[in-house]
């Protein structure tokens, strides 16, 4: 048996005198709460706008500080902090900015296996340079490359990244490199030593690259939030969620927004965590476009040292291990080929949403549904963004649906006449040059009375339209009914969240998580019944379930959810500000930076600390362990200050490894690793950190 518990609006740590503003941009809402010490006084949503940010933006913190009562104000708030999708968004719809990457030091096999040129990364120029394994200059760096590809690429890029073979070991090349582009650019430039310690220097390349494409669109979601701001005399220090779960200044993370990407969902781990106080459960954050599943345990977040791998690319960015499945509340519903129900992964604007904002569409779905044979894409309709004009770069096709588009819905059918035709739309919808407005799982919800707010009665007539289709498509004598579809599309996404669910939680076992997603017939025999809310065998008494508590949250959370934790008898828990927990989360988070100083053997006896400002060899271990360990206290406090923290606290851990020799082991190299914490630095006219 499922319970739905309220949680409650307390967490571990609040943000103490003043009040906090948290904000999350979403796909389909701009979420705003305000904190005081450790509650949530208010709260409120906004559409979206992704034509222009500062709009969805600024009515979600109107609407969210007018809704302050006690005679608070928002000359009250002293924090302000950010989760944001557009890092992850940009990533998966590969929508980059140009840039030029200098490699330096890197052969073909390295180049190659970067994958620079397979992601179409912009300019990539090799330069003679960079050192060996023990830090030791391998090449001279040859200044005068570097010179020639800023003036052949400085007209056609808008960033720079730099990666130089075994930087971590030595990143005096990489160094050079930055100074010798800002003598002749004023454009950003991102050094891979920065990003990563790991050895890897062709992935710390890839992920240079990537920060560096990122650049443009961070800048311009800080300069929306400052310009709202601004205009909303809220005078406070602006952080941003890093895909860890942790904050940053939102000036540091323009110099480093690959850190940005999986922010969203962080953000939702974070603050299931401060909603409920649980220290261990698993989360499942339903948003419009996609479900994001994560596994905590002891309070943090299971983090995925390869890096987060977004959109078929792998950072070497330390992020939330969170599986991620294209089911939302605005999924697009269909059939396909043989006639099954389809859901996702594309995004669409619901049909409830669309009659509610534009009332001319309902008469013009009455009418469809009033047809014995609808035309060919009945439920669906197409306007243009506002705000956006096409680049030059459009097919023929698009340029002819883009021209047919108005700022006004029109059923596509008027549109496009085949699926070429629709492809094309659905390119300039990717392009964010159009929107698509559709049946989804919340026009659903609105035909069964499991969710309010927008217009009924158009999701009714989407609801009709698509049965009928489903009918003429199979050739039946008689339609589904209405209602009928809305359940088999509620079903749908029951069954797909508990198989994503019991797939992230197996996943997340280090003894299974080799073998994720292959679990053989029976397994897979099992997992379906079990979602399926079936009886394993009439003989055989077995289940799958969650072990842990599960916290789902996001706007469609209350309308799937309690089924789901029924199937797989798991303790449900939808706290209290379920809808706007990534908002929660994006100003319950603290400040956290860790560095890595390696100390090896260059040569028998003599152990380097690869020391940033510098490499430097000691004779004997120990004096060289304890530079490396101090060094790295030094670097992450000065790093945690610099990206806000107030007053932060180190813990310092240091790894050996051994290799095998005379007696016992001898030293071959050895890792300090020092995490600085605090709570983000709050106040009026806050002075820089650090």
């Amino acid at each position: 048996m499922s319970v739905i518990d309220s949680g409650n609006d307390s967490g571990a740590a609040g943000p103490g005198r003043g009040l906090w503003l948290g904000l999350d941009t979403g796909g389909t809402f701009t979420d705003a709460v305000v904190l005081a010490e450790n509650r949530v006084i208010a709260s409120a949503k906004s559409l979206t706008t992704p034509w222009n940010l500062a709009i969805g933006i600024g009515r979600a913190i109107r609407a969210v500080t007018g809704g302050l009562a006690d005679g608070a104000s928002r000359a009250d708030i002293t924090l302000v902090s950010v989760s944001t999708t557009l890092a992850t968004n940009a990533v998966v719809e590969n929508r980059f900015s140009p840039v030029c990457t200098l490699l330096v030091g890197f052969d073909d096999s390295m180049a190659a296996r970067s994958g620079l040129e397979r992601h179409g990364s912009g300019a990539v120029v090799r330069v003679r340079g960079g050192h060996d394994a023990t830090g030791e200059e391998a090449a001279a760096l040859d200044e005068s490359a570097v010179e020639r590809a800023v003036a052949d690429h400085q007209d056609r890029v808008e960033a720079y990244a730099v990666a130089a073979n075994f930087s971590v070991r030595n990143p005096a090349h990489e160094m050079r490199v930055r100074q010798l582009i800002r003598a002749r650019s004023t454009k950003p430039v991102t050094c891979a030593h920065e990003l990563s310690s790991k050895l890897d220097a062709p992935r710390r390349a890839l992920t240079a690259m990537l920060n560096a494409r990122l650049t443009p669109q961070i800048r311009h979601l800080i300069e929306a939030l400052t310009q709202v701001l601004a205009a909303e005399s809220i005078d406070a220090p602006l952080m941003i969620v890093k895909g860890d779960g942790s904050l940053i200044r939102a000036d540091i993370a323009l110099e480093y927004p690959v850190e940005t990407v999986l922010s969203g969902p962080a953000a939702s781990v974070v603050g299931a965590g401060f909603l409920t106080g649980i220290q261990d459960f698993v989360v499942s954050d339903m948003g419009g476009t996609t479900t994001d599943i994560a596994v905590v345990a002891g309070g943090r977040p299971v983090i995925n040292a390869d890096g987060a791998l977004v959109g078929g690319w792998r950072t070497m960015v330390e992020a939330v291990d969170v599986r991620t499945s294209g089911l939302g509340g605005d999924s697009e519903v269909g059939f396909d080929r043989q006639g099954r129900l389809r859901v996702g992964p594309r995004k669409t604007m619901p049909l409830s949403l669309l009659a509610q904002t534009f009332p001319d569409v309902l008469p013009r779905l009455r009418m469809i549904a009033a047809l014995d044979r609808p035309p060919q894409y009945p439920a669906l309709f197409a306007l243009r963004n506002p705000e956006r004009a096409p680049s030059t770069h459009l097919s023929a096709l698009e340029r002819s649906v883009w021209e047919a588009l108005q700022l006004e819905p029109l059923p596509v059918s008027g549109i496009v006449r085949n699926a070429a035709g629709l492809s094309a739309l659905q390119r300039l919808a990717d392009a964010g040059l159009a929107a698509l407005a559709g049946f989804t799982p919340s026009d659903a919800m609105h035909v069964l009375d499991r969710q309010q707010g927008w217009c009924r009665e158009a999701a009714e007539y989407g609801a009709r339209i698509l049965a009928l289709e489903e009918c003429n498509a199979l050739a039946a004598r008689e339609a589904a009914s209405a209602h009928a579809l809305c359940e088999r599309t509620f079903e749908h996404i029951v069954r797909e969240s508990g198989r994503a669910l019991l797939t992230a939680a197996l996943g997340s076992d280090p003894g299974l998580e080799a073998r994720a997603g292959r679990w053989g017939v029976l397994g897979e025999r099992l997992i379906e019944d079990t979602v399926a809310g079936r009886r394993f065998s009439s003989v055989v008494a077995a289940c799958l379930g969650l072990a842990q508590p599960l916290i789902a949250i996001g706007a469609p959370a209350a309308a799937y959810y309690p089924e789901v934790a029924h199937r797989l008898g798991a303790r449900l828990c939808i706290p209290a500000h379920a809808p706007v927990c990534n908002a929660v989360g994006a100003v319950a988070g603290v400040v956290s930076q860790t560095v890595e100083i390696l100390v090896n053997q260059s040569e028998f006896n003599v152990f380097r600390v690869h020391d940033p400002a510098g490499s430097r060899d000691y004779p004997e271990s120990e004096p060289a362990l304890e530079h490396a360990m101090r060094v790295s206290r030094e670097l992450a406090l000065a790093a945690a200050r610099r990206a806000g923290a107030a007053q932060p606290h180190v813990e310092t851990s240091l790894i050996k490894r051994l290799a095998q020799g005379p007696g016992e082991g001898y030293l071959a190299e050895a890792t300090a690793r020092s995490t600085a914490t605090g709570r983000p630095l709050a106040g009026h006219n806050a002075p820089p950190p650090g």
